[in-house]
């Protein structure tokens, strides 16, 4: 069990704002007084761009051993069991939009995304590179439709919900990151 006085201090690099992860001028999420989006598909990339690039701030810096720990508990929930869940959501979208037999499951049963998130650095590195390989894909697949009102797959999604669903997903599993992150060195920031 873990004692109060064992939680650890937080903490940033920001200095500009103390709440934020780090400086508006370090942070690649910024546009640095570029012009802001254009249009509606532009608009949402670079939102659900902004969230991918949160989730991997609040990973970077940790070792196997943290990023694999289930710091809020009971929950099994942990950042590199984050990154393999949505490693396993992108493969599962392309699913949607396909009228296809669905792509097999990436890690197996039900919560085996979680479960499977072990302390072993080759299971860390793997995480991220279904990561990236299952965003690339699914990010190729969508490029081929432009309309955003375009419905696809077996169950008609149109294009817009999907890349709205996908934002919806990777916020609310950044949320769960902070806390995450917090616990595990003190590191705070949005």
């Amino acid at each position: 069990m873990r004692r109060m006085s064992d939680e650890p201090t937080r903490w940033t690099t920001a200095t500009v704002y103390p709440d934020m992860w780090t400086d508006p001028d370090d942070d690649p999420r910024n546009n640095n007084g570029g012009p802001a989006s254009e249009g509606e598909l532009a608009t949402l990339q670079d939102g659900l761009r902004d969230f991918r690039l949160t989730l991997l701030m609040k990973c970077e810096g940790l070792d196997a051993e943290q990023l694999a720990r289930r710091s809020v508990p009971p929950s099994t929930m942990s950042l590199l069991g984050l990154v393999r869940h949505l490693a396993e959501v992108e493969r599962d979208w392309r699913n949607w939009i396909s009228d296809a037999e669905p792509l097999p499951k990436l890690y197996g049963a039900r919560d085996a995304d979680f479960d499977g998130a072990v302390a072993e650095q080759g299971v860390v590195d793997a995480a991220f590179a279904d990561l990236e390989r299952e965003q690339a894909a699914l990010d190729a697949e969508l490029a081929e439709f432009p309309d955003l009102g375009a419905r696809v797959g077996k169950d008609q999604i149109a294009i817009r919900e999907l890349l709205v669903h996908r934002i919806d997903e990777y916020a609310r599993h950044c949320g769960h990151a902070d806390l995450l992150r917090e616990c595990v060195d003190g590191r705070v920031g949005q």
